[in-house]
């Protein structure tokens, strides 16, 4: 009788569900383990909803993972060459493991801001806005999507404080003209935005470059970064701290490791075009199953192709612009806005989990700007 592969999953976002899902699924020579710090799955793309309190962000992780793999809640504390030492002591062995420990809100601004890019911290942040008297005011550092959406969701929700926008540029990641959509959306909920960079950021004020903002309740909406698992464990990182990995995922140097998601840099070649979102990491993790498969067989993984579709930005409940792109990201002339694009933006954001939990093994996306060697193969043979 075949022995069956062990495969350790530490994290359980988006990538690390899919992953995990999907080699359960697509094999039934495998044990799944996924190790996540806590039982419940993070709709990360709905915590700002979650800190205005218009929507839940966590459904129990058992209602999401295949039935067939197994759950442990703990916290890892380094990954050795075939076996992983979590928090509490115990050591847990494999043969393949997938990396998925995603990313969290940065802290490089210091000050003791709130923020809402992972759970605990959009948590924190909804007491704090709920305990708010009428009139105070909230600053969101950071005009990414992530500072907008949450700047709309609060000025629609909580139309008595006075929510303001700090950013050179709001929502720079889209072209001058969906982004003049977008500020006239922020305007008319009452949103003030301020075209300022922040030198610093504390809970009672922002220094900017054009002066001090007193704040009631500060919000850093700034970039992402990740968990320090892959350099405390030995593993080759980029600047950022990524784990870095080939072309088709595995680790350089370690290829019973492979990541998936937002704390990973697979080559620039196949990556550079991706940033760190749902829509990059659920097929970051399909690949990476991919790639642990092809591994257990003994067969060569297929390098990674991902192609973009879009960018979607919540502006409250009622409205939404989705600006499409092309493979690489950049975008194309068709823009969807208003009571459709939302009515768009909440399918969308239903269908991620959809995909993760009921149909892994099917998932399919769209090929990356670059064709591979496998994609030109595929086209030469239809």
């Amino acid at each position: 009788m075949t022995e069956r592969a062990r495969i350790v999953v530490v994290g359980a976002g988006y990538a690390g569900v899919m992953a995990a899902n999907r080699i359960a699924a697509r094999s039934r020579d495998v044990e799944v383990t996924v190790v996540n710090p806590r039982p419940e799955f993070v709709e990360r793309i709905r915590l700002h909803q979650y800190v205005a309190g218009t929507a839940r962000a966590v459904v129990p992780l058992a209602g999401v993972l295949r039935r067939e793999v197994r759950l442990r809640v703990a916290t890892v504390d380094v990954i050795a060459e075939r076996s992983i030492r979590l928090a509490d002591g115990e050591v847990l062995e494999f043969d393949h493991l997938v990396y998925a420990v995603g990313s969290r809100s940065g802290r490089r601004m210091g000050g003791g801001a709130n923020a809402v890019g992972d759970l605990g911290a959009a948590h924190q942040l909804r007491e704090r806005v709920l305990a708010l008297p009428q009139g105070a005011r909230v600053v969101v550092v950071g005009g990414g999507l992530t500072g907008v959406e949450t700047s709309a969701e609060l000025a629609e929700r909580f139309p008595a404080l006075r929510v303001e926008l700090v950013s050179p540029m709001v929502a720079p990641s889209l072209p001058s003209h969906t982004r003049a959509r977008v500020e006239r959306t922020l305007t008319r909920l009452g949103v003030a935005i301020r075209a300022a960079t922040a030198t610093s950021v504390h809970a009672d004020r922002v220094d900017t470059d054009g002066g001090v903002l007193s704040s009631d309740c500060t919000i850093w909406a700034g970039p992402f970064e990740v968990p320090d698992l892959a350099l405390r464990s030995g593993l080759p990182v980029d600047e950022q701290g990524r784990l870095r990995t080939d072309e088709t995922l595995a680790c350089v140097g370690h290829p019973r490791i492979v990541g998936v998601g937002d704390a990973v840099a697979p080559p620039t070649s196949v990556a550079g075009h991706l940033r760190m979102s749902c829509q990059a990491a659920i097929p970051l993790g399909a690949h990476g199953a991919d790639t642990v498969l092809a591994l257990i067989r003994g067969e060569e993984p297929t390098p990674l192709s991902i192609g973009l579709v879009g960018q979607a930005v919540g502006l409250g409940r009622r409205a939404a612009i989705i600006q499409a792109a092309r493979a690489d990201d950049s975008p194309r002339g068709a823009v969807l806005s208003g009571r459709p694009a939302a009515l768009v933006k909440e399918l969308v954001c239903r269908s991620t989990v959809l995909s993760i939990k009921s149909m892994p093994a099917a998932y399919r996306w769209s090929s990356g700007p670059t064709p591979t060697r496998v994609d030109r193969e595929e086209a030469a043979v239809r």
